[in-house]
């Protein structure tokens, strides 16, 4: 996973209206109803038995890395119709804001500066960016194709500002991301 697959996984658990499972049982009775012990197990790197375990409640403390798969499995697929709500309002109306501290690069006309920078924002795009994020997102797409996405609707919103300015600027990257944050 990426920096803007991060992002959009942390502003989806910000809109769960229940906390997901606690103790490593309910966890993993939780997972059972999605997928057979097999395939917990061969997602979170233990043994079908392993899994039966944890679930029987024989075996309480799993190595942190395996909790951590345990945890990030649950979240994963924890309030899926929530999640589909809110990704459908903002890519239909609501729109997705973009926080973030990165260096940006610029192609732009003779004469100007294409000098790449660090700037802090905070911009709200239209909900066409957010759908074509949401889009490429469940299409599989890479980090860079998804960082292109959120750079392309920068570019119009905050740089061009809805084509009131800089017309020139043809093309604006996203370089270092320092940090980066989505709400919708």
């Amino acid at each position: 996973m990426g920096d803007i697959d991060d992002a959009l996984e942390r502003a989806d658990r910000e809109h769960f209206t229940k906390a997901p499972p606690r103790t490593l049982q309910a966890r993993i009775r939780f997972l059972l109803k999605y997928q057979s012990a097999k395939e917990i197990g061969q997602e979170i790197g233990v043994t079908a038995d392993s899994v039966n375990r944890y679930r029987r409640g024989t075996r309480k403390h799993p190595p942190k890395d395996v909790a951590a798969h345990i945890e990030a499995a649950v979240l994963a697929r924890w309030q899926p119709q929530v999640r589909r709500r809110r990704q459908k309002h903002a890519a239909t109306t609501g729109g997705i804001t973009v926080e973030t501290r990165a260096r940006f690069g610029y192609t732009a006309p003779v004469g100007t500066t294409d000098d790449g920078r660090f700037r802090r924002l905070t911009v709200h795009l239209p909900a066409a960016f957010a759908r074509r994020l949401f889009d490429a997102r469940e299409a599989g797409a890479d980090d860079r194709r998804m960082r292109q996405i959120i750079a392309d609707g920068l570019r119009e919103t905050y740089f061009q500002d809805g084509g009131r300015r800089a017309t020139g600027l043809s093309e604006v990257e996203i370089n270092d991301i320092d940090y980066l944050d989505l709400e919708f």
